[in-house]
């Protein structure tokens, strides 16, 4: 599992020519900080660049897209900020508790990201992304029954996670590309096997055919 070091790349990146001189790699940008000034604004893209030694450090980050995984497999317990979280339970509709795996692709603001190491600091996954996609799923399946959920409204879950994740991180230098549910599954144990065979049924569209659906069961006990 990524850690915090797929955003944040090294604490202090390594100096060559005498202190002087700073390499950023492709896929990457570096902030600047003074010991005079603090964070200072500038960001340095892919390349060579000259610096003050003593006087400025240079923090290099990942400006490529990150995967942020909820799964089963992560362990917080390793890291605070690593980047995923562990399986996360929210409550749908008709208040039934569900467990929920899923992926949502990042990416820095670059042009941002003084402000976000200035405000927020090197731990923003655990202060920013975490709670935000917590809150947000299990608020956007309160919308949603379970039988819904697990059948016809999966896609309209996945995109209004989607939507309520890109305006609640755009403000803290954060892109949310996508973001994919990986699975959902109910977590009262007497239920799991009855959600699993609902998954393979066909919703009856009205009541005329919740009507015939009734009189074919009750025909198929008469013969067993």
């Amino acid at each position: 599992m990524a850690s915090i070091d797929n955003l944040l790349v090294s604490l202090f990146v390594d100096e060559v020519v005498g202190g002087f001189i700073v390499t950023v790699p492709p896929g990457h940008v570096g902030c600047i900080y003074s010991i005079f000034r603090g964070v200072l604004k500038n960001v340095w893209y892919p390349g060579m660049h000259f610096k003050i030694p003593i006087i400025h450090r240079v923090k290099l980050f990942n400006a490529q897209l990150i995967e942020y995984t909820i799964s089963k497999d992560v362990m917080l317990s390793d890291s605070k900020e690593i980047m995923g979280d562990e399986v996360i339970n929210a409550v749908t509709a008709d208040n039934k508790f569900v467990s929920v795996e899923a992926t949502v692709l990042i990416k820095l603001d670059t042009e941002r990201l003084p402000e976000i190491w200035q405000n927020i600091g090197e731990n923003f996954v655990s202060k920013v992304v975490r709670p935000v996609t917590r809150s947000r799923i299990r608020k956007v399946l309160t919308n949603h029954t379970l039988f819904n959920a697990l059948s016809v409204e999966r896609t309209m879950i996945e995109d209004d996670v989607k939507q309520e994740l890109r305006e609640s991180l755009s403000s803290h230098g954060l892109f949310v590309e996508n973001f994919y549910l990986s699975s959902l599954n109910p977590v009262d144990g007497g239920n799991i096997e009855e959600t699993k065979e609902i998954e393979e049924v066909s919703m009856p569209k009205n009541e005329e055919e919740i009507r015939s659906q009734r009189i074919f069961s009750r025909s198929e006990n008469k013969i067993a």
